[in-house]
């Protein structure tokens, strides 16, 4: 059995593709084994990973309380949203390369301290100035943490194990989905939006203990610069599916931004059953995760290419049905439970299309999905004040269609380890 403070898999720098090199499947660890500590060690990434979603957008349901207790306009308080988005996104290409020569390990469990101190941060902030610091804090431990995450998982546990492995951690973004908005808002209304806040620090404690009894030594590898990045984006395949992803995130948040206006305007739903709509959706979107490690052990190209087709059929459902409040919900929850299995798709083809550069490659899905979110809301708006929110999902909803047909296509995502009949089929 390894070492638990060691890495449980075996250096791969010899099976490692030579630099610039297209890599075409994820290199065999001579010796891999999936054993308890290395799984332990996946749900102290998920905790993290919930942690840190719940802490990024828990303004959403508090903008109001703290507009008024700093007295700004809303408007103003949701840039602390676009913060964290923002450095994030620059934080996701750079981070490889700061932090190439340390064990990674301690760069994890050093994005931990930052949520915790982060989030007393805000909860203390007396000015917006303050409050939008601790936000960037927020950020820097985001975009970091997401661009180590698949090349963890892929540490952690043997390969044919990887999409288990990154679906238990997506669970926890999942779990963020539910427990920010609503419950955020219920607590910030008993407890005020401050304390709320601080019980965001109290997980960021339990993450960072939680991780420091789990975690293995990580050491770094792969040459992790500037210049790495632009050589994986001219790797086979790597262009198309970077554009790929950005075309279906975008149209997600392009339809996910606007739902609540789609309900209350469209289906009549009140403000109150938005938010358990919304929660129907975040408790299909944690099962989703699980259903795609399923899914991706047959094929991963039909994966990524059901879930934004599935995703794509529900808003155009949901704009024919005008107005029918039951198919609607329920048409919700599937678009919600097919969208969980996106960010587990993506992840998996990053650690088959670039398995030697995984952390570098993971840095450019994130910028991807950070790009497609903020493009997303953008487009979005402007199509709901030209078309409103019918407009809006019907044309997001045939931009999903068209994308998964055209992945269907052309991805040809390398096969699985040991697994190579179910992807060639």
């Amino acid at each position: 059995m390894p070492n638990p403070k060691t890495d449980p898999a075996t250096d791969q720098s010899e099976n490692a593709a030579p630099p610039g090199a297209p890599a075409t499947a994820t290199p065999t660890p001579t010796t891999t084994a999936s054993t308890p500590t290395a799984w332990w060690a996946v749900l102290s990434m998920t905790l993290g990973v919930f942690g840190l979603v719940t802490a990024e957008f828990l303004p959403i349901s508090l903008l109001t309380p703290i507009a008024d207790d700093l007295h700004i306009t809303e408007g103003l308080a949701g840039q602390a949203i676009s913060a964290t988005a923002l450095f994030a996104l620059i934080t996701s290409l750079l981070i490889a390369t700061v932090t190439r020569r340390f064990d990674r390990r301690t760069v994890l469990l050093s994005f931990s301290v930052l949520l915790v101190i982060s989030s007393i941060m805000v909860a203390m902030a007396q000015s917006f100035s303050f409050l939008l610091l601790g936000r960037v804090l927020l950020g820097i431990a985001l975009g970091g943490f997401w661009t180590m995450s698949t090349a963890t998982i892929m540490r952690l546990v043997p390969p044919q194990h990887i999409p288990r492995g990154l679906a238990i951690m997506y669970s926890g973004v999942s779990a963020a989905t539910v427990f920010a908005a609503p419950v955020g808002s219920y607590l910030g209304d008993i407890i005020s939006w401050r304390a709320v806040f601080l019980l965001a620090a109290g997980i960021g404690a339990i993450t960072f203990v939680t991780q420091l009894a789990t975690l293995p030594s990580l050491p770094p590898r792969g040459r992790a610069t500037l210049r790495v990045l632009v050589d994986l984006v001219k790797r086979p395949g790597m262009k198309f599916g970077l554009f790929s992803l950005v075309l279906i995130i975008t149209g997600h948040f392009a339809l996910f931004t606007y739902v609540r206006p789609f309900l209350e305007n469209v289906t009549g739903v009140a403000t109150a059953g938005v938010s358990g709509v919304l929660l129907g959706f975040g408790l299909a979107n944690f099962a989703g995760t699980y259903l795609a490690g399923t899914l991706i052990s047959r094929s991963l190209r039909m994966t990524i290419a059901l879930m934004p087709m599935i995703m794509g059929l529900c808003a155009i459902a949901m704009v024919t049905l005008d107005g029918a409040l039951t198919p609607t919900i329920i048409l919700v929850a599937i678009w919600g439970m097919a969208f969980g299995g996106v960010p587990v798709a993506w992840s998996t083809w990053i650690t088959r299309t670039v398995p030697d550069e995984a952390e570098s490659g993971g840095g450019l899905v994130v910028a991807g999905f950070q790009t497609a979110i903020a493009s997303g809301a953008v487009i979005g708006g402007l199509l709901f004040d030209f078309v409103g929110s019918l407009g809006v999902f019907t044309i997001g909803g045939l931009t999903l269609i068209a994308a998964a047909l055209v992945v269907t296509a052309v991805l040809r995502p390398a096969p699985a380890p040991e697994l190579d009949l179910a992807e060639q089929s």
